[in-house]
């Protein structure tokens, strides 16, 4: 194999980049048919399932769209024994802006849950202000050690939160692919993440939560005020959550037939990196270093990454995530081999509809290898709203609503 002397600073960049649904609670529906919802007036008789594991996919319902009314959230779960419910508030009404060029904010704010004693997260519900104009929220966890950091920063713009591309700008602290540092997400169809009663997402006494907050501009620049419902447990029983990465590359070119300055991939990288800053053009080719050993691009619809297990973990959930170009994703379990198994199999994507979903406790050990492949189409440009009147471009990983992204995400726990 190839040199990979860039995977330590591409590992430590990919693991800052929050994207999606962390736990293990109720799944959402099953994906379903693409444009039902989308605001084109456009319909499809296409349905699909997950299929996670063994036994038949669940069933399918009807799509909601990004831009869609709001459904009405379901009633809380009752809290289990041991556990309370804690509400945290972004501390201010934040309006949207790009900080550079482009159409999408990534704002950092500090949460302080206020913990006096070390305890876990057994659940999350994470409200977005304004939905419409949310692309994702995620929360990452800041131990005591890096708190008077996280309040500094934050002071710098006197409490109003700060840009924050990629992960929250403090530094990678120890994280790695293998655990992510953060507690929970909401995306496009996200609801009451409740984890099994056995688990939890460790946060020790004095920590604190950055809140990540990506806003689509496209959809508005209302002022948003996100919350989020903590169900806090200070069992001593309770085994510790763990979200593991498995990032792919993106190497989408224009249609046969369509052109355009930005068709040409230099030009593509270099536009993401003055969106989204210096760590784009690094992280785009990283990822062909980590996966194929190579920074010379393979140009196609399809692209996939296989990473080797290091250490021994039991999967309790799996999540996939794209963008609006996404149309199919899947996630194995040594594929190829006697053991092979389908983890996740979304053959029909929906951006609307992103849930992370449990599946039957499935270990791992060192020398298995974990696949995430990711198919994109350039022909929804044509039939979603968010995408009409952007010029065509060759599409490589971005932070962008209208950009795209290839990421398995495994939520597992330690022997």
């Amino acid at each position: 194999m190839r040199t990979r002397r860039g995977l330590p600073v591409v590992a430590a960049a990919l693991a800052a980049l929050a994207l999606l649904v962390a736990g293990c609670g109720t799944p959402n529906p099953a994906a379903q048919t693409r444009l039902d919802g989308h605001v084109t007036g456009h319909t499809t008789d296409h349905t699909t399932g997950h299929t996670t594991g063994p036994g038949p996919a669940p069933g399918s319902t009807a799509a909601t769209a990004h831009a869609a009314k709001p459904v009405a959230p379901a009633r809380p779960s009752a809290l289990r024994t041991g556990e309370t419910m804690r509400t945290v508030t972004s501390p201010v009404s934040y309006t949207p802006k790009a900080p550079r060029t482009g159409t999408d904010d990534y704002r950092c704010f500090v949460l302080d849950p206020g913990l006096a004693r070390d305890a876990f997260v057994t659940g999350f519900d994470i409200a977005p202000g304004q939905p419409a104009e949310v692309h994702h929220v995620i929360l990452f966890r800041v131990p005591p050690s890096a708190a008077p950091a996280a309040r500094a920063r934050d002071a710098e713009s006197g409490g109003n939160g700060w840009t924050c591309f990629g992960g929250t700008g403090l530094g990678s602290r120890g994280a790695s692919l293998d655990d992510a540092p953060w507690v929970g997400a909401w995306a496009p169809g996200g609801r009451e993440n409740v984890l099994p009663a056995d688990v939890g997402i460790p946060l020790k006494r004095g920590s604190l939560l950055v809140m990540q907050v990506h806003y689509n501009l496209r959809h508005g620049v209302t002022p948003d005020r996100t919350s989020v419902k903590l169900r806090l447990s200070s069992s001593t029983r309770l085994k510790p959550l763990e979200t593991m990465l498995y990032p792919a590359p993106v190497e989408l070119p224009c249609r046969a037939g369509k052109s355009g300055p930005l068709c040409d991939r230099s030009a593509a990288v270099a536009d993401v990196t003055a969106r989204f800053g210096a760590m784009s053009g690094p992280i785009v080719n990283g990822l062909l270093l980590v996966c194929n050993g190579t920074v010379i691009p393979t140009p196609g619809p399809t692209q996939s990454c296989t990473r080797r297990v290091d250490a021994p973990a039991t999967i309790r959930a799996v999540a996939g995530h794209m963008h609006l170009l996404g149309s199919s994703l899947r996630i194995e379990l040594d594929p190829g081999t006697a053991r092979a198994r389908t983890l996740l199999d979304i053959k029909v994507w929906d951006f609307d509809n992103q849930g992370s979903v449990p599946i039957p406790a499935t270990a791992i050990r060192p020398g298995d290898s974990i696949k995430v492949s990711c198919t994109h189409d350039q022909a929804w440009r044509d039939k979603l709203p968010d995408l009409q009147g952007l010029p065509e471009r060759y599409v490589v990983w971005g932070e962008g609503t209208t950009d795209e992204m290839c990421l398995g995400l495994l939520s597992v726990t330690r022997p």
